[in-house]
């Protein structure tokens, strides 16, 4: 028989059922997504992937680089809306060729969308937006921060 050190964190190693139970749900549930996708309406379609994004600032505007390669200008549409400046587009699949079995296909396709909320400080009716070489350039213009004004009380 062996003699074994008593220690108070081997009380909290124990098997918990319960938890083993919703690891087991969370495997199902991941499991039945991938075989029974959801079906829904062409307006609800969820989005397949999102660009990546760079966003930074200097003295005069806000820069958003998106990049989006093998796209062109027409695939994409931006819009900025109640200070929410959206992206989105669609890039699809260039060929389907019969025949041809993938080994690895890591590139994305399909919808994306991307939101972002700016700033106060955004002058919306001068923002600007250039493509090129399969980068989105947005730039977002900043307004003269207001002095404010003083109002006289009577």
């Amino acid at each position: 028989m062996a003699l074994v050190r008593w220690s108070p964190f081997r009380e909290l190693r124990r098997w918990d059922p319960f938890r083993e139970m919703e690891r087991l749900t969370e495997r199902m549930e991941r499991l039945f997504e991938e075989f029974f996708p959801t079906v829904r309406r062409e307006e609800e379609r969820e989005y397949v992937w999102a660009p990546a994004v760079d966003v930074y600032e200097n003295d005069k505007a806000y820069v958003v680089e998106v990049d989006l390669p093998g796209l062109k200008k027409e695939d994409v549409k931006v819009t900025l809306q109640n200070n929410v400046l959206t992206i989105q587009g669609e890039r699809r699949l260039a060929r389907e060729e019969k025949g041809v079995d993938y080994h690895r296909q890591e590139r994305f396709y399909g919808k994306f969308l991307r939101s972002f909320t700016l700033p106060e400080m955004v002058d919306a009716d001068k923002v600007s937006a250039e493509f090129k070489d399969g980068v989105l350039r947005l730039t977002l213009p900043k307004r003269e921060p207001s002095a404010g004004r003083v109002i006289d009380v009577k």
